[in-house]
């Protein structure tokens, strides 16, 4: 279930990096290179699986940008995931 922007627009003001989009929200994240951009993307995965999102992971260089598109609303667990990675 969604939770309310306002609410969602608090949360992600406590989570650095995190952006909310028009269909979701995003983070790029910069890596030393690309090898430490995967170890991140393999971060990602296992926090999509504990917390049930499916984000879409973008790799470009060294930086990661993960996107967690939420047409029905940002989720508490859109936002757990969010917490989780940082």
């Amino acid at each position: 279930m969604a939770v309310r922007d306002e609410a969602a627009a608090a949360a992600l003001a406590r989570l650095p990096g995190w952006q909310q989009t028009p269909d979701g929200i995003r983070r790029t994240i910069p890596r030393a290179d690309f090898a430490d951009a995967m170890k991140l993307v393999r971060r990602v995965a296992d926090l999509a699986r504990a917390t049930g999102c499916a984000p879409e992971i973008r790799v470009h260089g060294g930086a990661v940008t993960i996107v967690l598109a939420a047409p029905g609303g940002i989720t508490e667990a859109h936002l757990e995931f969010a917490r989780l990675l940082g």
